[in-house]
C-alpha cells in the first residue's frame, strides 16, 4: 500500500529475466492501479442525503494503466530475429511506452507478466518458426520462468515524476 502519492510519467522499460523451455515466447507486461478495498466514489456531497444509488464501490479494483506485448525472437535485433536456448536464462529487455500516471495515496501498484493476450495479439506456437503459416500441430506448451534473484532481478524500471 502506498504512503504517498507516486506520479510516474515517461517511458516505462521492462527488464525480464526468463528461461523457457522452447525456442520462443512473447512477454505481455502489464502496469495495474490496484484501489484500496474500502474506497467508493460517493455523489452524498452532491445531492445532500446519504441515498444508496449514488454511492459506486470500486474497493479492490484492478485499473490497466499500459500495457505492451513483445515478441521474444526480436529482443536483441528486430531486423535478425533469433531462438532462444531452451532452458538457459535469457534477458528480454523492451519499452511499453509512455504513461502519465498517479497512484494515489493507500492503492497498491501491481505488475503482471504473462505470455498470451490472445485475441488482442495473435497465438505465438512457442517455437521459432514462420507464425504466420503455422498449423495447429506448431503450437506447443512452453514453461516459462521469470526470475528475480541476485544475479537475475526482473524488473519494471519506471519514471518516478520527484
Amino acid at each position: 500500500m502506498l504512503n504517498n502519492d507516486v506520479t510516474v510519467t515517461g517511458n516505462i522499460v521492462a527488464d525480464i529475466f526468463t528461461s523457457i523451455s522452447t525456442t520462443d515466447a512473447d512477454f505481455v507486461v502489464k502496469l495495474i492501479d490496484v484501489f484500496p478495498d474500502s474506497l467508493s466514489y460517493n455523489k452524498v456531497d452532491i445531492y445532500a442525503e446519504t441515498d444508496p444509488q449514488w454511492k459506486y464501490p470500486m474497493g479492490g479494483y484492478e485499473m490497466l494503466v499500459h500495457g505492451e506485448v513483445f515478441r521474444g525472437r526480436y529482443r536483441n535485433s528486430y531486423e535478425k530475429p533469433e531462438p532462444f536456448k531452451p532452458g538457459a536464462i535469457t534477458e528480454v529487455k523492451y519499452k511499453l511506452g509512455d504513461i502519465a500516471h498517479t497512484f494515489r495515496k493507500g492503492h497498491r501498484i501491481m505488475v503482471q507478466v504473462q505470455s498470451n493476450w490472445f485475441p488482442l495479439v495473435d497465438r505465438n506456437p512457442q517455437q521459432f518458426i514462420d507464425i504466420y503459416h503455422a498449423t495447429d500441430a506448431d503450437f506447443q506448451k512452453a514453461t516459462i520462468d521469470i526470475y528475480h534473484n541476485a544475479q537475475n532481478a526482473s524488473k519494471l524500471i519506471l519514471p518516478v515524476l520527484p
